[in-house]
């Protein structure tokens, strides 16, 4: 009896960490981390790598447009893609403002910000139709970001900033715990104002990476199509990871 030929089955290696192909550069916050937000794991249906920047608070990026942050983030980017990371997202809409810079220092894929979504959402209305955005602060959303998104900086905008909970735990306040009932109001709010105002809205996108959560209570109320972060990231990783048919 032949004995069979030897079929080499080679491993490739190079990297610290297989399987995770997305990693996530994450703002240094101790706020609650529900299911649906970008920085819960079990958010995903696929495996993820996360990176706290030091020194990243919501405060700083939010509010102050991340000053002398750039370097701390390319930093942290290149160490997820030297663990393994094929492409980089950020768990913070207002990081558009680095997407050019990441993409270059790192020389992957890079999504850093929901916003990135309103041109694509904008293509599929109707003559007539436009996007609308949520933020969670509508006075810091400035054109420099949205330049950086590729957003009409005409696009109508509303913030939570005037809200009970959702901005004041995110941005405001050193609590650790967060009423999620009035969090999901202040998003439902806010999308109710924004569709008052601009009744021509036909499509949400939601900036902040913490609206996830509430997006599916924001449709039900409003009954417009409502896309995030968590629908982004999914298409983001399709390509990395395209499903094999037959």
């Amino acid at each position: 009896m032949s004995i069979p030929p030897h079929v080499p089955r080679i491993a490739r290696g190079g990297r610290s960490i297989y399987g995770a192909p997305l990693g996530i550069l994450m703002l240094e916050a101790r706020f609650p981390r529900i299911p649906g937000d970008m920085g819960n794991g079990t958010t995903w249906p696929f495996p993820v790598l996360f990176r706290v920047v030091r020194g990243a608070s919501p405060e700083r990026v939010v509010l102050n447009g991340a000053p002398g942050l750039l370097p701390a983030f390319i930093e942290a980017a290149r160490d997820l893609v030297d663990l393994g990371a094929e492409a980089i997202t950020t768990n913070c809409g207002f990081l558009s403002l680095f997407q050019r810079e990441l993409a270059a220092a790192v020389q992957v894929p890079v999504a850093t910000s929901s916003l990135m979504q309103v041109p694509w959402v904008q293509a599929t209305l109707p003559p007539g139709r436009r996007v609308g955005v949520i933020t969670v602060n509508k006075a810091s959303l400035t054109q420099a970001h949205l330049d950086a998104a590729g957003v009409p900086l005409d696009t109508p905008v509303e913030g939570t900033e005037g809200g009970r909970e959702f901005f004041r735990v995110l941005i405001q306040s050193a609590k650790v715990d967060m009423d999620v009932a009035l969090a999901e109001q202040d998003i439902i709010d806010a999308g109710r104002a924004l569709v008052a105002r601009h009744p021509e809205v036909g499509a949400i996108v939601l900036e902040c990476t913490n609206m996830p959560p509430y997006a599916a209570a924001l449709q039900a109320e409003i009954g417009l199509p409502v896309y995030d972060i968590y629908t982004m990231i999914n298409w983001f990783h399709g390509g990395l990871r395209p499903r094999r048919f037959g």
